[in-house]
């Protein structure tokens, strides 16, 4: 089923391939291709007049991006106002950047904490606060790629046909395998599946414009197939999750693995990582006892498929297994001091997995199948080549 690249060495020879922070080359876009860009920037950046935007950065941001920000909103006639943290890492909100938030309509974060602190999903649920994440927009001259010009209807409608790939009725269990051995199981209860759905990611509703949303910009990083969102978030559910991960990559790694470390899963916890090669030791040493945080699978066909920095890959197909420990890795410490997520996290990689959700197939490969869904070409053939569009990876 899979038409492009996906070895070891595929990833070696490509451009795009980056595991440790380094600069990226961008190449000026067309003024046809710039507007593109911004189109998406300002549909995604929903702001209404009245609104109070608070927007959450961090002393590496492109100031230039929070100007993006304040320009959208002093042209819309809301009001704004900024607090840079110390970094992005924060697993929760500081007690004096609450009062700030308490009183935002829209905010615009490069926070871990964003998705994660329970303060701020209450924010979003009780207060109807529109996020925006930012993890992908930290320098303004991305608004010159492939990725931020590509079509946020086509994101929208390939996500609405991902989800239509799982079960409609009764619990199912979604698999994960692969040609190094991976063994992946998680069971999902109808309500998951329901819960999964009512949000607003899975709905493909990719613009900061509904109460209560939580979008990403830029529109690569899809909904998670799977995350504790699915269960609400709750420590005390038991989901089950259990078997064997082998990933190809992890990010913090130079390269792929040559010998690839198996993360052993049990009753939701990492209870063991089996191997004897230098990048088995570094993830023993900080992920066992950890959970998975997500299970990300991109849904950008424009975005770099190789690129695996700062949070996993985006492109279409492509798996990142989120883990986090139970305590820092000085590993990674070392390796990305001013990396934008915790030192206790981890995203494992895969590129050529297949994915089944009961008797269903969501990605065969590495091809997430919902690329050729009958409704998504036929969106994407009002912008163009529907192939060139949701096929021509960037490799």
């Amino acid at each position: 089923m899979s038409n492009f690249p996906s070895s070891n060495a595929d990833i070696l020879a490509s451009a795009t391939t980056r595991g440790l922070p380094r600069p990226v080359a961008i190449t000026p876009a067309s003024t046809r291709d710039y507007i593109a860009a911004l189109d998406n920037f300002h549909r995604v950046f929903a702001i209404r007049p009245g609104d109070h935007v608070v927007m959450l950065t961090d002393p590496l941001l492109d100031p230039r991006v929070i100007e993006a920000v304040q320009g959208v909103a002093k042209a819309r006639g809301a009001s704004f106002i900024s607090y840079m943290g110390e970094s992005t890492r924060y697993v929760a909100v500081p007690e004096e950047a609450r009062a700030l938030l308490e009183r935002a309509t829209f905010v615009v974060s490069t926070w871990f904490a964003s998705v994660f602190d329970p303060f701020c999903i209450g924010l979003r649920r009780k207060k109807g606060q529109r996020w925006v994440k930012i993890t992908f927009f930290r320098n303004i001259d991305l608004w010159h790629t492939p990725q931020a010009r590509f079509p946020v209807e086509i994101v929208g409608e390939l996500i609405r046909a991902t989800s239509r790939l799982y079960p409609e009725h009764g619990p199912f269990e979604m698999r994960i395998t692969d040609p190094r051995g991976t063994d992946f199981r998680i069971p999902f209860s109808a309500a998951m599946r329901e819960r999964m759905r009512t949000d607003n990611r899975w709905r493909g509703r990719n613009c900061a414009d509904e109460d209560g949303c939580y979008v990403h910009y830029m529109a690569t990083h899809g909904p998670n197939i799977y995350d504790p969102l699915m269960v609400g978030h709750d420590p005390d559910t038991k989901v089950g999750l259990t078997g064997i991960i082998r990933p190809q990559w992890a990010v913090g790694f130079a390269k792929p693995f040559e010998d690839p470390p198996e993360v052993e899963f049990r009753d939701d916890r990492v209870v063991a990582v089996h191997g004897r090669s230098e990048e088995a030791k570094i993830l023993r040493d900080f992920i066992v006892g950890g959970t998975l945080e997500e299970l990300g699978c991109g849904h950008n066909p424009k975005a770099p498929r190789f690129d695996i920095y700062p949070a996993g890959p985006n492109s279409p197909g492509a798996l990142h297994f989120g883990i986090n420990g139970p305590h820092e890795s000085e590993y990674l410490r070392r390796a990305m001091p001013d990396w934008e997520e915790p030192h206790v996290h981890m995203d494992l990689v895969c590129f050529d997995a297949t994915v089944t959700a009961g008797n269903s197939t969501l990605i065969q490969d590495g091809m997430l199948l919902s690329l050729r869904d009958p409704a998504v070409v036929a969106t994407a053939a009002r912008y163009g080549d529907p192939v060139e569009l949701l096929e021509g990876f960037p490799v």
